[in-house]
C-alpha cells in the first residue's frame, strides 16, 4: 500500500507492524501535516460483515479514551474496500523489542513502566472499557521516555499464539487470565493479570508459563502456581514480587481490586521502608477444596444393597420412557426460544441519521438522541462558526444501526491567543511578532515616559503574559521607554560655584563632586570666582537626567604678570583731506583675539588711543584699516608696558603710512568680546 493516499488525506509510507486482524502502517496527515499511524483491516476480512462491524465500533470505543498513556485515536474510515482506523504515531520501539534487548530490566524502570501502563487501564477501566489484550508487544516506549498503550479493544485471531473460541475467548494466551481462558467474560482483574505477566516478565526476561501448545500454556493459567520471581532473579525487591504475586492470583477477588489500588502499591513499592517487607502469604493455603477433605462415611452393606435394588430396578423401568419424553421435550422447547432469542438480538434496525450542522450542541444532541443514536462530541476552533455550534457531523445523508454513534465536532469559537513576556524586550521587535499573530497596529496603543531602562526598551504590557485573548478584538497596551529625560545644558557663563549648583539640580544633573569637578584658570574672560567654561556640555546641549559629569572652569582673576595699558596709534589721515575715509581697528592682545574694537569716519588726521592687555608671554597686536584696507600695524610688548608703568613715553610710529609687506588686503575676523580658545577637556586654557 506504499504511496497510497486514503480517504484522501492519508499519505501511506511504509509499514511498521501487524497483528491478526491488521496491518499498521506509517502515514502522512496531509491536511495537518503530521506522522499518523494507520490500522487497515487484513483483506481477508474485508468481506465479513462481523469483522468489519467489529473493527469499526471497537475503534469508537478506543476513541473515547483520552490518557497521556493512550495511544489517541484520530480517525476511523473506509476507502473504496479499505477500512483503516487513523491513531497517533509513537516513534521508538515497542515494549517487547527492549525487553529482548535488555531483560532482565532495571527494577526501577520496570516499575516506572508498569506505573504508567496501570495508570493508562485506570482511565480504560473508568471508561468501561476492558483491554484484554496487554501484553508487551502492544505497549510502545515512547523515544521522550512515555509509555503509550495501544490495541485497545481489537481482538486478534488466528495467531500461533492466540486462541479463538468463538463469542467466548480471544487474546494472546501466554498473557490470559485464568477466568479468560475458561471462557468467562474477562474484566477489570483481567487486564491486572496480564499487567503483572508483564511485569513478571520485565524484571526475569522469561514468561511465566510455557508450554508446547496454547492449549497447554492456558490449562498452566488454570492450574498450576508461578514460579516465585525472586528465585529467577534475586536482585527483585520483596515489595515489588509481592506485587506480581498478588495480582497474579487464580482467584480475581485475591487480585487488586482495581488499577488505582495497583497503581497505589506501584508508586511506593520502591520506598526504602518497603523493599524488604514481609512475603505476601498465598490465600489459598489454607482453603482447600472440602469434596476432596478426608470425611468419615457410614458403610455400605451388601445385603441391604440385594434387598433394595430389585424394587429400585423395577421403578426405574417403569418410569424410564416419561423421563426421557419430558427431557425431549424441554430440549426442544429450549432450542426453539433459543433461536427465537437469537433471531430477536440480531434483529438490526436503521435510523436516517438526522443533519445536525450549525445547529447548538444541545440541541444536535437532542436530535441525535431522538432519533436513538448516540452522539459524540469533539471541539476545534473556528473564526467562522459560533461557539457551541456543529461545525460538522460524522455520517451524513446516511443510515445507521440504532445506538451508533455519531461524532460532532462542535466550534469552540476562536481560538485564543496569548502573549509572552514582553517587559524588558525592544519595541521594534515585539511589535513584528503582534503584526504576525494578526494583530494590526489599530489595536495596538503606545504610551510612552522617561525611565532609567534602555530607549525603545517595553516597561509594561496588557494583556499580561498567558492571558487568553481573541487576536480579532484585542485591545494592546504597550508602555516603551524614552530613557532617561532629557534636559537642554544651562548656561554657566558667569554663575558662581554655588548658584550653578542649584540650577543643575534643578534639573536632576549635577558636577563632578569633589575638587575634580572645579577647574580654576586664569582669564580674562569672567571676574574671579566665576565659571567662564563648562564641560562637557555646552549651552543648550541635550543632556540625560542624572548625569553627574559635569565640570566647571571658574576665573581665578587675570594672570599675575597681566598689565593694562593706554596705546597711542599712528596718526589716522583719510585718503584725501577733506573727504571721509572709514577705519576700523581690530585688537589681538592677552584679552582678545581679533577683536573688533572701533569703527569710525574721519575726514582729517586723528590721534587714537587703544587699551590693551599684555603679559610676558603675550604681547598686543593693533591692527588699522581703511576703507577695509590694511593701513598699519602696532605691537607692544611686556617690556613696553614696564616702560610705561615707570613714567617712559613709547616710542610712537611714524605718522606715515606703511603698506603691509605682506599685502593683506582682507577685512579681519569679528568676534564678540571674551571670545577666547575653548578649554581644553580636562586641564586649563
Amino acid at each position: 500500500m506504499t504511496g497510497q493516499i486514503l480517504g484522501g488525506r492519508y499519505e501511506i509510507l511504509e509499514r511498521v507492524g501487524g497483528g491478526g486482524m491488521a496491518l499498521v502502517y506509517k502515514a502522512h496527515d496531509l491536511l495537518l501535516n503530521r506522522h499518523v499511524a494507520v490500522k487497515v483491516l487484513r483483506q481477508q476480512y474485508i468481506h465479513d460483515e462481523e469483522f468489519i462491524h467489529r473493527f469499526g465500533r471497537e475503534a469508537q470505543s478506543a476513541a473515547a479514551l483520552s490518557h497521556p498513556n493512550i495511544v489517541s485515536i484520530y480517525d476511523v474510515g473506509q476507502d473504496e474496500d479499505v477500512h483503516y482506523i487513523v491513531m497517533e504515531y509513537v516513534e521508538g520501539m515497542t515494549l517487547n523489542d527492549l525487553i529482548k534487548q535488555k531483560a532482565p530490566l532495571q527494577v526501577e524502570e520496570a516499575v516506572h513502566i508498569a506505573s504508567q501502563i496501570c495508570d493508562a487501564l485506570d482511565h480504560a477501566h473508568a471508561n468501561e472499557i476492558i483491554h484484554r489484550d496487554i501484553k508487551p508487544h502492544n505497549i510502545l516506549m515512547g523515544k521522550n521516555g512515555r509509555v503509550k498503550v495501544t490495541d485497545f479493544g481489537i481482538a486478534r485471531a488466528g495467531t500461533s499464539s492466540s486462541i479463538t473460541q468463538t463469542g467466548s475467548v480471544v487474546g494472546s494466551v501466554h498473557y490470559f487470565s485464568p477466568e479468560h481462558a475458561k471462557g468467562i467474560a474477562a474484566g477489570a482483574k483481567s487486564d491486572l493479570y496480564s499487567l503483572g505477566i508483564v511485569l513478571y516478565q520485565m524484571l526475569t526476561g522469561k514468561l511465566p508459563f510455557l508450554a508446547d501448545s496454547p492449549i497447554s500454556v492456558a490449562l498452566k493459567h488454570l492450574q498450576e502456581n508461578v514460579e516465585e520471581p525472586r528465585k529467577v532473579n534475586p536482585l527483585i525487591p520483596q515489595s515489588v514480587e509481592n506485587i506480581i504475586l498478588k495480582a497474579m492470583r487464580k482467584k480475581p477477588e485475591q487480585r487488586y481490586q482495581s488499577a488505582v489500588e495497583m497503581l497505589s502499591d506501584l508508586e511506593t513499592c520502591l520506598l526504602p521502608e518497603r523493599r524488604n517487607e514481609p512475603k505476601l502469604d498465598d490465600p489459598d493455603l489454607d482453603d482447600g477444596d472440602d469434596d476432596e477433605k478426608t470425611k468419615v462415611v457410614p458403610a455400605i452393606r451388601s445385603d441391604r444393597f440385594e434387598e433394595d435394588s430389585e424394587p429400585e430396578g423395577k421403578k426405574r423401568r417403569r418410569a424410564a420412557p416419561w423421563i426421557w419424553t419430558i427431557v425431549f421435550l424441554v430440549v426442544v422447547g429450549g432450542l426453539l426460544a433459543g433461536i427465537y432469542y437469537v433471531k430477536a438480538q440480531f434483529a438490526v434496525k436503521e435510523v436516517l441519521v438526522p443533519d445536525v450542522v450549525g445547529e447548538h450542541v444541545e440541541k444536535a444532541e437532542a436530535m441525535l438522541v431522538e432519533a436513538s443514536l448516540t452522539p459524540k462530541i469533539t471541539y476545534e476552533n473556528s473564526d467562522t462558526i459560533e461557539k457551541d455550534h456543529v461545525i460538522d457531523q460524522s455520517h451524513k445523508n446516511m443510515k445507521l444501526v440504532e445506538g451508533s454513534e455519531v461524532t460532532l465536532t462542535v466550534s469552540h469559537g476562536v481560538e485564543l491567543k496569548t502573549l509572552d513576556d514582553y517587559v524588558g524586550k525592544k519595541w521594534k521587535d515585539v511589535q513584528k511578532t503582534l503584526k504576525e499573530m494578526g494583530i494590526d497596529d489599530s489595536q495596538i496603543d503606545v504610551t510612552t515616559r522617561y525611565d532609567d531602562q534602555p530607549e525603545d526598551t517595553i516597561l509594561e504590557q496588557s494583556p499580561k503574559p498567558d492571558e487568553e485573548f481573541d487576536p480579532a478584538k484585542v485591545e494592546v497596551k504597550i508602555v516603551v521607554s524614552l530613557g532617561k529625560e532629557k534636559h537642554k545644558m544651562p548656561d554657566l557663563t558667569g554663575k558662581t560655584v554655588e548658584e550653578a549648583d542649584a540650577i543643575l539640580l534643578q534639573k536632576n544633573l549635577s558636577r563632578v563632586k569633589g575638587k575634580e569637578g572645579i577647574t580654576e584658570q586664569h582669564t580674562f574672560l569672567q571676574p574671579k570666582g566665576k565659571i567662564f567654561d563648562q564641560w562637557p556640555y555646552k549651552p543648550d546641549q541635550e543632556v540625560e537626567s542624572g548625569t553627574n559629569n559635569i565640570i566647571y572652569y571658574v576665573s581665578a582673576g587675570p594672570p599675575e604678570d597681566a598689565g593694562q595699558m593706554l596705546v597711542t596709534l599712528p596718526e589716522l589721515k583719510p585718503e584725501e583731506e577733506g573727504s571721509a575715509s572709514s577705519f576700523r581697528i581690530v585688537i589681538t592682545d592677552a584679552q582678545y583675539e581679533n577683536y573688533e574694537y572701533r569703527t569710525f569716519d574721519i575726514t582729517k588726521p586723528e590721534l587714537l588711543n587703544v587699551p590693551v592687555i599684555v603679559t610676558k608671554e603675550r604681547n598686543a597686536v593693533i591692527k588699522m584699516f581703511r576703507n577695509d584696507q590694511h593701513y598699519d600695524t602696532k605691537t607692544v610688548t611686556y617690556n613696553d608696558y614696564l616702560q610705561q608703568k615707570e613714567g617712559m613715553k613709547l616710542n610712537q610710529a611714524s605718522p606715515t603710512p606703511t603698506p603691509d609687506p605682506a599685502g593683506d588686503q582682507s577685512a579681519a575676523a569679528t568676534p564678540q568680546p571674551n571670545e577666547s580658545a575653548n578649554p581644553p577637556e580636562q586641564g586649563g586654557q
